[in-house]
């Protein structure tokens, strides 16, 4: 079992930067590909960033490209995603997640089994 709790969200003008931390509890953390996703009202839950159990690869949505950085600390269980040059479009509720142990690095939420509650991330204009 993985407990995950998200933080650093908050309200930042268009351009601006916000690093979300997760922290996550569990003796299968150092195992577990980890996930972002984003979910904005009235849209679906969407991938933003992942990465695999050891660090040494991750992906990112188009939307995420050269902007989110997505890293972890296995030591400190921890995964977290800098997010630089924010748009509006990128207002969303911000959910971290863990796979079962060894599974494959994904995209889709499917891919995913244990959910943080979300970080409220609103980007103005």
């Amino acid at each position: 079992q993985v407990q995950l709790v998200e933080s650093g969200g908050g309200l930042v003008q268009a351009g601006g930067s916000l690093r979300l931390s997760c922290a996550a509890s569990g003796r299968t953390f150092n195992w577990s590909a980890m996930g972002w996703f984003r979910q904005a009202p009235g849209k679906e839950r969407e991938f933003v960033a992942a990465i695999s159990w050891n660090g040494d690869s991750a992906e990112y949505a188009d939307s995420a490209k050269g902007r989110f950085t997505i890293s972890r600390d296995n030591a400190k269980n921890t995964v977290s995603l800098q997010m630089n040059s924010l748009n509006p479009e990128d207002t969303a509720i911000y959910y971290c997640a863990a796979a079962r142990p060894f599974m494959t690095m994904t995209t889709t939420h499917r891919g995913y089994d244990y959910w943080g509650q979300g970080t409220q991330v609103t980007v103005s204009s």
